[in-house]
This record gives C-alpha cells, sequence and structure tokens, in this order.
C-alpha cells in the first residue's frame, strides 16, 4: 500500500510564480513564520465542496468511489443487455460472452478515448500541469475507467480460462493501481488523460474482433479497419506510451517516489506488452495464415 500525505493543497495555482506541481507552499508572511513566535505545523485546508482541490468531500467522503462504483454497475448491466441490443451472428454464437465482452469494451474505448481528446480540447491546462490540474470532468472520466477495468477484470475471471486471458488481468490490474492513484489523489488526471488517448486505438482493435467472430474477415471493411488500426496504434498507443515515459524521467523530481515508482514500472509493463501485440496484429493482418485467423477467432 502506497503511503500517501495527508489531503491538502499541494497543486499549484495560478499566480504562485514558478511553483513545481505537487510541492507544499511555503508560509506567507503574517502566518506566524518568521515573526519570532513558536512556529505551529501546517494544517491541511480542508477541501470545500466544488473547488476540486482535495480528495474528501465536506463529510469527508470519496465521490470518486461513488462514481467508480456506479461506472462498475453501468457496464456490467450493460454486458447484461447487449445480447438484446447486438444479437450474436451464428459464428459468434458459441462464444456469447465474449462477444458481449467486445462491445462492453468497445462502448468504453468510444466514451474514454472521445471523452480524452476532449478533455484536452476544452481544459488546455491540463497540457501544462499534468500533476495538479484536475477538472472535475477529466477526473469523473478516469474514474469512470477505473470502472469499467474493475467490471471487465470481473468479467474475464468469471468466464475465461486463466491461460488465456492473464496478459489482459495483468494489463487491468496496473491500469487500476495507476488511475486509481489519480482518482483518490486528485493528482496525475492530465497524465491519466494521456494514457485515456490509448483508447482510440482500442475502438479499432475491438472492432478487428466483432469483424473476425461475424467472419467478416475477407471483406473491404475489414482491410480497412486493418489499416486504420495500425495507423492509429503507432500514434495513439506507442508514440503516447512513449511519451509519458519521457514526461515521467524528465519530471521525475517533482513527483513522490512511490508515485514514480508505480508510473515507471506500469510504463515498463505497457510497453513491451504493446510492442508484443503489434507484432502480432502485423503478422495476423498483413502476413497471415489460414490457421492464424482460425485460432483468433476461436480464442
Amino acid at each position: 500500500m502506497l503511503a500517501v500525505p495527508p489531503p491538502g493543497r499541494c497543486a499549484s495555482r495560478p499566480g504562485q510564480g514558478g511553483a513545481v506541481p505537487g510541492a507544499v507552499p511555503l508560509p506567507r508572511a503574517g502566518s506566524g513564520a518568521g515573526r519570532g513566535g513558536p512556529r505551529r505545523a501546517a494544517r491541511p485546508v480542508p477541501w470545500e465542496p466544488g473547488e476540486g482541490s482535495g480528495p474528501l468531500d465536506a463529510h469527508g467522503f470519496q465521490p470518486g468511489l461513488l462514481v467508480v462504483a456506479g461506472s462498475f454497475a453501468a457496464f456490467r448491466l450493460l454486458n447484461r443487455g447487449l445480447e438484446r441490443l447486438v444479437p450474436p451472428p451464428p459464428s459468434a454464437r458459441r462464444n456469447r460472452w465474449k462477444w458481449r465482452n467486445i462491445w462492453t469494451s468497445l462502448a468504453h474505448s468510444v466514451l474514454s478515448g472521445g471523452g480524452a481528446l476532449a478533455g484536452f480540447y476544452l481544459h488546455p491546462e491540463l497540457s501544462k500541469d499534468l500533476v495538479g490540474t484536475h477538472p472535475p470532468g477529466a477526473h469523473s472520466l478516469v474514474a469512470v475507467s477505473v470502472g469499467y477495468f474493475l467490471e471487465d477484470f470481473v468479467d474475464m475471471l468469471c468466464n475465461q480460462k486463466l491461460h488465456q486471458s492473464w496478459e489482459l488481468l495483468f494489463h487491468h490490474s496496473v491500469v487500476i493501481v495507476c488511475f486509481g492513484i489519480a482518482v483518490l489523489l486528485h493528482q496525475y488526471v492530465g497524465f491519466a488523460l494521456v494514457a485515456l488517448l490509448v483508447e482510440i486505438n482500442s475502438i479499432f482493435l475491438h472492432l478487428r474482433q466483432i469483424l473476425l467472430m461475424a467472419n467478416l474477415v475477407h471483406t473491404t471493411c475489414y482491410r480497412l479497419n486493418s489499416v486504420i488500426n495500425l495507423g492509429t496504434y503507432v500514434v495513439f498507443r506507442i508514440a503516447t506510451l512513449a511519451w509519458m515515459t519521457h514526461w515521467l524521467f524528465l519530471n521525475r523530481q517533482n513527483v513522490p517516489p512511490a508515485t514514480y515508482a508505480v508510473g515507471t514500472v506500469g510504463m515498463a509493463i505497457m510497453t513491451p506488452m504493446n510492442i508484443i501485440l503489434f507484432y502480432r496484429l502485423l503478422r495476423s493482418d498483413f502476413f497471415k495464415s489460414r490457421r492464424d485467423v482460425q485460432r483468433e477467432k476461436e480464442e
């Protein structure tokens, strides 16, 4: 378990000069320090509702946890009802749970990927301060994603064999921990939003799986999706994760050691996983054999 500091105003605010994001501000003149009087320990400033500058509300409750729980329940209900909304074709009826699972994942990718783009467009200050800036909408989007990854983790754990899903289960565990820190601390929301740009590529990854299960491999739609999939993979997955790793390295002195360790381990895990997946996609869609296609449909 990570040791975190008590809730307080840790993020820099406009007008504080060159304050380092995440650093505790020095006492102001007139606060009692430097007057010759006894020094008192700085008291954490309670969060005021609607201010968005602390992890707890006026009653000591963490609102982000409510969003996570609501997201988990909503995606669970969506998963249950998708078979009626999008009936599986005959070729996918042997694996109904996977058909529902992929459509649920597609819904999350559209929501989170589009939401991440909208977040940076509506709040350009996010790109300047990935640590302390946390608009309510961006924070809620990260919390919604935590709820989805929890739901998908449970869904795979209950319906798929461990040797078939351990990679995704491991991936989800890392994401839940990293995004959970952002939700609980109300920090690194911008960094989490950068990570959600990856979901733009996931839209085409999920469409690819749906076309495979619907036995539409030899169609123009599948070939077009394959090209777009690889293009967005390079831009929104490989390049984005490389930029996040570079940002962590440059800002290692401004990030608490425990958080820096979690972020570094997460990037060290995600980078090789994404390179391996890119190789598999390249081989399957452009150098594939019939045996490869059949195996992928059955998995």
